[in-house]
């Protein structure tokens, strides 16, 4: 079997951690693989195996002359042009990721793919609604896997990164060079000292900060809720552009020095077992959230909105408590399920054993293959 994976995105997000599991996935079911990639994404490399061929491709377009002669298995994790898209259909068995729910969108280049799979139900349906019918029934869930983090595996976790900056822009490029002396102005990072849990409920952020979260718009409900409890803090452990980071700081004004942002971590398995509670964003436009899946896998309940798809990604009263969204009840749920949090006592969500095999890296090995199998037939 020979599968062409394309991932032409820039930067490491939630759909090139997901093209890592896939890759290695079809690697350990003994396929041959041609990656292709973005010039100078480096962090591939770590990828390498002796079945996999790793290309850099500018654009879709660019790959045309290069695919193989042979009939193949096509698989993208990003966009590609219609053009690329009907030429790869015509010669080869053309499939896809939707990472992204379509809620108010059109399905684009993916209704030309002869398969698309959907991380999530709520994924799949959201592209049923937008008119795809040529979707995989079966969600495609991402797996825990904290071997895709690289680097020494230090156990304390010091401050990092709290920006990322858009190289195309003028004033990134300067904040970038001066980032360290404009720290005090640009919101900062901790002291730079290990972090250490603080007395009373912490709550935390583990995830880039950006649209697809929504934790500005989050927080600007519930942060007034979090505020009126002296003995709650909120500690930040991700990365953004400058505009994300600077509004849900601005939400976050009401808890003062109860917020700490501690920047990009290179391994949030250090992390989660030192926060009482994990927090997610709003829900619309999150496909999966692999890092509510890494929470409750060290045994970190979860704070969520009671909505798809962190309805498939939890267990309410078992692997955290779901609270009604905080822009259709100003926060009063929320404040209900805070209550409850800080009575106890703590659920620990390793008890849903079943719930959480879902998320495993057997279940999500066994899914490729049942895949691989279904693409070889129709090959």
């Amino acid at each position: 079997m020979r599968a062409s994976v394309i991932n032409l995105q820039p930067g490491m997000g939630g759909a090139e951690v997901y093209t890592r599991f896939f890759v290695r996935a079809l690697l350990d079911l003994d396929c041959e693989v041609r990656l292709y990639v973005r010039p100078g994404e480096t962090h591939w490399a770590t990828l390498a195996h002796p079945r996999l061929q790793i290309e850099a491709a500018v654009d879709s377009d660019a790959l045309i002359a290069r695919l193989p002669a042979q009939r193949e298995w096509i698989v993208t994790h990003a966009p590609v042009s219609q053009h690329f898209a009907e030429h790869a259909r015509a010669h080869h068995l053309l499939t896809g990721f939707c990472h992204m729910p379509l809620a108010g969108r059109q399905p684009g280049v993916l209704a030309a793919y002869d398969r698309v799979y959907g991380v999530s139900d709520y994924v799949i349906a959201t592209a049923r609604a937008a008119g795809l019918i040529n979707l995989d029934p079966e969600p495609c869930y991402g797996m825990v896997d904290f071997q895709r983090y690289a680097g020494a595996a230090d156990a304390r976790v010091l401050p990092g990164p709290v920006y990322s900056w858009d190289r195309r822009k003028f004033r990134d490029r300067a904040y970038g060079l001066l980032e360290g002396a404009l720290r005090p102005l640009l919101g900062g990072l901790s002291p730079p000292a290990p972090y250490v849990k603080r007395a009373g409920l912490t709550l935390g952020i583990v995830s880039g900060i950006g649209p697809i979260k929504q934790f500005d718009v989050l927080f600007r409900h519930i942060a007034p809720v979090l505020a009126a409890e002296p003995d709650v803090c909120l500690e930040v452990f991700g990365w953004g552009g400058y505009r994300s980071v600077a509004d849900l700081r601005a939400a976050l004004r009401p808890l003062g020095s109860r917020v700490r942002f501690w920047g990009l971590q290179a391994h949030p398995e250090h992390i989660y077992p030192q926060l009482d509670y994990l927090m997610s964003g709003l829900p619309e436009k999150e496909a999966l959230g692999l890092n509510i899946l890494e929470a409750q896998s060290l045994g970190t309940p979860v704070l969520a909105v009671a909505a798809p798809p962190f309805t498939e990604t939890m267990v309410d009263g078992v692997t955290g408590f779901l609270y009604r969204d905080p822009r259709q009840d100003q926060g009063a749920d929320f404040r209900r399920v805070l209550a409850r949090a800080r009575a106890g006592p703590r659920p620990d969500p390793r008890t849903a054993a079943d719930h959480l095999a879902r998320f495993s890296r057997q279940a999500y090995s066994a899914r490729v293959a049942r895949m691989a199998e279904a693409a070889r037939q129709a090959l």
